[in-house]
């Protein structure tokens, strides 16, 4: 659901419970009379405000990051499209994506907004976001996992008794480590510019930083995805240093 959309269906959500709460029209004689709006359950204003916040951080950080895309990618898509991800049983996560028609989206789940403390935090999690596809990390991604597949099906189709299957598992393995290789360094980079991004569009990102000290930490792992959040708390330092944020 767009963030709009969210906000939307909160105002229409409030107006149907206002109106299941009015009494039902007298009859009109000759008229077919449609039975009263049901009543609906009032939504929690934590739930509103969590709209409203939502908006507020997306209306000042969108421009700023698509104004950072133009500037360091200028051949990229950098119409971004930030929604929430409402989808039943999703976890707390963030993460972008391209849309069929190659609009770069980035979303965010309703478990993870549950878990974000104010707008510097939310606001540091869409710049992180951004700067993933400025930065252009999926397309690298991709292209170390068709590396990775290369080389390891190669391998395997030179070994005594190599089989079709054996040669796919093999490509399987190496795309899957290949996408993996530098995914740490790009969760680094992207911090780093998340960082700048949300400081223009007047967040604190070191506020927003924070966030890391309350989610589990997934220590230094090998083959993991994700830096430890003292690496990454210590990257958000240097790029605010570097900006002036820091003395």
């Amino acid at each position: 659901m767009h963030a709009r959309g969210l906000a939307a269906g909160i105002a229409a959500a409030l107006a149907l419970a206002l109106a299941g709460c009015a009494a039902p029209p007298a009859p009109v004689p000759g008229r077919i009379q449609m039975p009263p709006a049901p009543a609906v359950a009032p939504v929690p204003d934590s739930v509103v405000a969590q709209a409203r916040s939502f908006v507020s951080v997306m209306e000042r950080l969108e421009p700023v990051a698509e104004a950072e895309c133009i500037a360091r990618n200028p051949r990229a898509n950098c119409d971004f499209l930030i929604v929430v991800d409402d989808r039943p049983g999703m976890p707390p996560n963030a993460f972008q994506t391209l849309g069929r028609d190659g609009r770069p989206i980035l979303a965010i789940t309703v478990a993870l907004l549950s878990e974000i403390a104010n707008e510097d935090e939310l606001a540091f999690v869409m710049a992180h976001e951004a700067s993933h596809h400025i930065a252009g990390h999926l397309a690298r991604q991709d292209e170390n996992a068709i590396l990775g597949a290369t080389v390891f099906g190669h391998l395997a189709a030179q070994r005594a008794g190599a089989t079709e299957s054996s040669i796919r598992q093999a490509q399987r393995l190496g795309a899957e480590l290949g996408a993996r290789s530098y995914s740490k360094e790009f969760e680094l980079e992207a911090d780093a510019l998340g960082t700048l991004i949300a400081a223009r569009a007047g967040f604190d990102p070191l506020r927003g930083a924070e966030f890391f000290l309350r989610i589990p930490d997934p220590g230094n792992r090998f083959l993991g995805t994700h830096p430890s959040n003292a690496e990454r708390i210590a990257t958000v330092r240097r790029a605010a240093a570097a900006i002036g944020l820091l003395p």
